[in-house]
């Protein structure tokens, strides 16, 4: 069938009837959400949005309703989709926007691809990658992945990816979306290291929608955050409270799920890989810690200051 390329369709979209099918890479893919209210009687009210990209540049794909569960977890970064009779609307001004691995990528911001189970009906196809071609021109997914010795330089709100041996895990903690609401975030503190500095990454991992990965974060295994936006006080000692917290296009990866993830290419991943095998485990195992109560960021050391 005759493709149109995500750049074709923002210059032609409003001219058109019928679109074209699509060929595009998954780059990012945010949490699930929720959007059921009492008063609304919908059977699956959730959506999730995934940014693709081909030759062109990278656009917004939203996935709604009953297709979520259909789709979600087949759909990874990486994987490459062939899209067909899906809906175009123009962009939700408020979607958070994920940092493209690739800067020099173009980002078509003003429409966004609708995937819905009718009017119309999507079909979507995920082609495995031993059938993807070089000629289609697909963009590689690429990542910022930085090392424990380069955070101390980054700035407050900075996305990066990041891989650590995982020494400490808190246990699960809850705090409320909304000071008087009844619905609660998820999350939990994590330390891993790296071998570039003394210090540890410091992680404050929200439950994305991958439960089966955040229960079973534990110390010694191989720990891969992608998306992880840098928070640091720059009031305080900005070493002491610097910290990586998960984004909404934030994924997390443990040992046992790294194959075939696109990101066991990067040369930082393939150097922690090196510094893990010249590691005594006996050592490491030592200095682990899990579970517990975890203040942070720390409050001061005199009553005074608090």
């Amino acid at each position: 069938s005759k493709l149109i390329s995500l750049g074709q369709l923002e210059m032609t979209w409003r001219s058109r009837v019928h679109f074209n099918p699509l060929l595009v890479r998954v780059l990012h893919k945010s949490r699930l959400r929720y959007y059921g209210k009492p008063e609304k009687k919908m059977d699956m009210p959730y959506q999730a949005y995934f940014e693709v990209a081909d030759g062109s540049g990278m656009m917004s794909v939203v996935l709604w309703n009953s297709l979520c569960p259909e789709w979600y977890n087949s759909v990874k970064v990486g994987s490459v989709l062939l899209l067909e009779q899906y809906a175009i609307k123009t962009n939700y001004p408020f979607k958070t926007q994920p940092t493209p691995g690739d800067s020099q990528m173009k980002r078509f911001a003003t429409i966004e691809i609708s995937l819905n189970v009718r009017d119309p009906p999507t079909k979507i196809s995920i082609i495995p990658e031993e059938m993807v071609k070089p000629e289609w021109g697909l963009p590689e997914v690429k990542y910022r992945f930085i090392t424990r010795s380069e955070l101390d330089n980054l700035p407050n709100n900075h996305f990066c990816d990041v891989i650590g041996l995982v020494t400490f895990v808190g246990r699960a903690e809850r705090a409320r979306k909304r000071e008087h609401g009844e619905d609660f975030w998820l999350y939990r503190w994590a330390h891993a290291i790296d071998g570039t500095s003394d210090q540890p990454f410091i992680l404050e991992l929200f439950a994305t929608s991958q439960p089966d990965v955040f229960e079973h974060i534990h110390p010694m295994t191989y720990l891969v955050c992608t998306q992880m936006r840098v928070v640091r006080d720059p009031t305080e000692n900005p070493s002491s409270t610097i910290y990586l917290t998960t984004s909404n296009e934030s994924q997390i990866f443990i040992t046992g799920w790294h194959k075939g993830q696109p990101y066991t290419k990067d040369t930082k991943v393939k150097n922690f890989i090196q510094w893990t095998k010249t590691q005594n485990e006996g050592d490491q195992m030592k200095k682990t810690v899990i579970g517990g109560y975890y203040p942070f960021p720390r409050p001061p050391n005199n009553f005074l200051k608090y």
